[in-house]
């Protein structure tokens, strides 16, 4: 029994409360994201934008631990590449971004909720790679991008059409 909780619970590279207060945080930064987009009700919202700022996440973090696990760590050769985790991440939330955006009637639709998703798989790596601060400010530019500048369109496009009428 002692190999099986020796399996389940590993010597990691970054202690495991501050794992859980990563994913913790991201959860809730990526939930910012995803109320607004929520509030306006498009299809991607509140655990849309949370799955993919976790999954994110985790990737970073999966990603400094492998290089730490025994039988990998022996060899001297074995070195992070940050970069390639962000390039998958990236890569990954693009493709997921590019499925909400559609052309309709003349009009782009759910490009600002493709780039939320997208920020939120940024903010997920910042989070996972235990940039806190990074992770936090951009979650705050992105809800104040995402709600005052959606209310100045608003009403820019209120005044613009009454100038048409």
């Amino acid at each position: 029994m002692d190999l099986v909780f020796a399996d389940m619970f590993p010597e990691s590279r970054i202690h495991y409360p501050v794992i859980f207060a990563r994913l913790i945080g991201v959860v809730i930064l990526g939930g910012l994201i995803g109320i607004e987009r929520e509030a306006r009700d498009h299809p991607a919202g509140f655990r849309t934008h949370i799955l993919i700022s976790l999954a994110a996440a985790l990737f970073g973090i999966i990603s400094i631990e492998a290089v730490h696990m025994p039988g990998i760590a022996d060899d001297q050769q074995v070195r992070i590449d940050p970069l390639r985790v962000i390039e998958a991440v990236t890569a990954g939330v693009a493709f997921l971004a590019a499925g909400m955006i559609v052309f309709a009637r003349g009009r782009v639709k759910g490009l600002t909720t493709g780039a939320g998703m997208w920020l939120s798989g940024a903010i997920g790596l910042a989070m996972g790679f235990g940039y806190w601060p990074i992770a936090f400010f951009a979650t705050v530019a992105a809800v104040c991008v995402l709600y005052a500048f959606g209310k100045m369109e608003k009403l820019l496009s209120a005044s613009d059409e009454k100038d048409h009428h």
